[in-house]
């Protein structure tokens, strides 16, 4: 495992994935929300958010974390191994409202620059419908970009523990 791709619901774990994953592996991290989003939570165009994710993927060695289906034709092709996070809808509503929460005002270091934690209700909405919405992208994406690599698909905190303690 050189090159991780990491997708899935908000809220499902994927940044804390990535780093205990960094931290076992070695491997450096890009969080896709903080080359998407700019300070004010101002949103990039895909044209200038495309060349900064092909800069992402272009070393031999890095885990990536995010969604943002129109990137992953860059993405996929490129990476060995890809975890999709697919965890309950419920549980990912109650920690990304919990995050908000308890970091409110803060900026993460899994988001760019200027963009607070903040109750966003567009957000969570994305998030209700994110099966719905993001499933058939993935299951397409991955079809068309991912069929050479290893996919995990990850159901649940113990199935994220297990991946972990298996490497």
């Amino acid at each position: 495992m050189n090159r991780i791709l990491i997708i899935g619901c908000s809220g499902g774990g994927k940044s804390t994935l990535a780093r205990a994953l960094s931290a076992k592996l070695g491997l450096p991290v890009t969080h896709l929300d903080v080359l998407w989003w700019k300070p004010g939570w101002t949103e990039s165009t895909y044209d200038e958010f495309r060349p900064k994710v092909t800069a992402a993927c272009a070393g031999e060695r890095w885990i990536i974390d995010g969604n943002f289906s129109k990137t992953f034709d860059i993405r996929m092709p490129r990476a060995d191994t890809i975890i999709w996070i697919d965890q309950p809808r419920w549980l990912c509503l109650w920690r990304a409202f919990w995050r908000t929460t308890t970091q409110f005002g803060r900026n993460r270091a899994d988001l760019a620059p200027g963009c607070p934690e903040q109750y966003d209700w567009e957000f969570y909405k994305f998030i209700w419908n994110y099966r719905r919405d993001n499933i058939p992208k993935i299951e397409q994406g991955i079809a068309q970009h991912g069929s050479h690599a290893k996919v995990f698909c990850l159901r649940s905190d113990k199935e994220i523990t297990d991946f972990l303690n298996s490497l």
